[in-house]
């Protein structure tokens, strides 16, 4: 629907009065399932101000993941968009969407798939793709994700920001999402924050990572346990480690593994028991790391350095990148039991904590 424009003007885009998000909810008797982690928003002026943080919409291709009643759509739409892809996993919410759709004729298109699973390499137009090195491309990813979803799936497009595929084939896609505030905590935590994890290094080392806004609990409808974090994210040019996102994760994930002991405990986790020892020496010399540091403490540029120093180590020893420590304890524990042993306590704290 166009608001007639005057002559040499461009019309703005208006929707036309539609019923609000909880007339739509009543409508078709929708509720949110607890089990899908689901909450609606429903005050337009925080969708709106969730929309915002994006950036520049007008005329851009947006792909929201997850619109449920259709909030966050509304202000997406109000944004003057070119074209909006509706990614819901949820057949429920598709009727309420649909008259969105209708209320914006050729704008909206709605897939009723999961987004884990979903193909977003053809998801946008080919004329939008732009050089990595260039400004990022027309394109946004924006999305209230359900609690169970958000890590999972943030993780896996930054593995494709590494590897510049999914939505990033198309160049610098930026997004904006919601997580729990202690995943938003997470996501940006500097060095020595008690938030500093897994998903910071990760998250950091591909992307600028901006904490917006936090949206209290009780704006949601039903009201979660925690308050909700609006985190926008676009990918550097150049990310601070230039390894393969796999053996990044993996030298990551092994130094938060014990993320209350010294580094050098984490890391040992990357070496076979045969010459753990020594190995571990060798590559926080190499890297210039203080093993008595705790992981939390660990600057970007000691990551990176533990990255390319494992790198040369893999290189030279192929079966080390392969090793696998939980693989290891579990079969010192099948060995164990064989032999009628119990096992040692200090392995099953470790695997607790694995």
């Amino acid at each position: 629907f166009c608001l007639m424009a005057a002559p040499g003007k461009v019309a703005a885009f208006r929707l036309p009065p539609l019923p609000t998000i909880g007339e739509i909810i009543k409508l078709f008797r929708l509720k949110a399932l607890k089990q899908l982690s689901q909450n609606f928003l429903l005050d337009l002026r925080l969708t709106d101000k969730i929309v915002k943080q994006a950036g520049e919409l007008k005329n851009a291709h947006v792909c929201e993941v997850g619109p449920g009643p259709g909030g966050i759509t509304r202000s997406i739409l109000s944004a003057g968009v070119e074209q909006l892809l509706l990614i819901e996993k949820d057949a429920r919410f598709i009727p309420g969407l649909q008259m969105l759709s209708e209320a914006a004729p050729g704008k909206v298109h709605i897939v009723h798939g999961d987004i884990l699973t979903y193909k977003m390499e053809k998801a946008f137009p080919k004329h939008l793709k732009k050089n990595w090195e260039d400004e990022p491309p027309d394109i946004h990813i924006i999305g209230n994700l359900p609690f169970s979803v958000s890590t999972p799936l943030i993780i896996k497009w930054l593995e494709n920001v590494s590897k510049r595929d999914g939505p990033f084939s198309y160049g610098r896609t930026q997004m904006t999402l919601t997580f729990q505030k202690e995943v938003g905590e997470r996501l940006t935590a500097n060095p020595g924050s008690n938030q500093r994890s897994r998903l910071s290094i990760i998250a950091q080392h591909l992307c600028t990572v901006e904490n917006c806004f936090i949206i209290p609990g009780q704006a949601f409808v039903p009201k979660p346990e925690v308050d909700v974090a609006v985190v926008h994210f676009t990918p550097l040019v150049q990310p601070k480690i230039e390894q393969p996102f796999e053996l990044v994760e993996k030298v990551v994930r092994s130094v938060f593994q014990f993320r209350r002991k010294y580094c050098f405990r984490g890391i040992e986790t990357l070496f076979p028991e045969n010459g753990r020892l020594k190995r571990t020496e060798q590559l926080m010399m190499t890297a210039n790391v203080d093993p008595t540091l705790r992981p939390f403490q660990l600057s970007m540029s000691q990551f990176r350095n533990l990255c390319n120093a494992y790198r040369k180590m893999c290189d030279e020893d192929p079966s080390l990148f392969v090793f696998s420590y939980r693989e290891e304890l579990r079969q010192k524990k099948t060995a164990g039991s064989l032999l009628g042993s119990t096992g040692q306590p200090e392995q099953t704290e470790e695997e607790n904590q694995l």
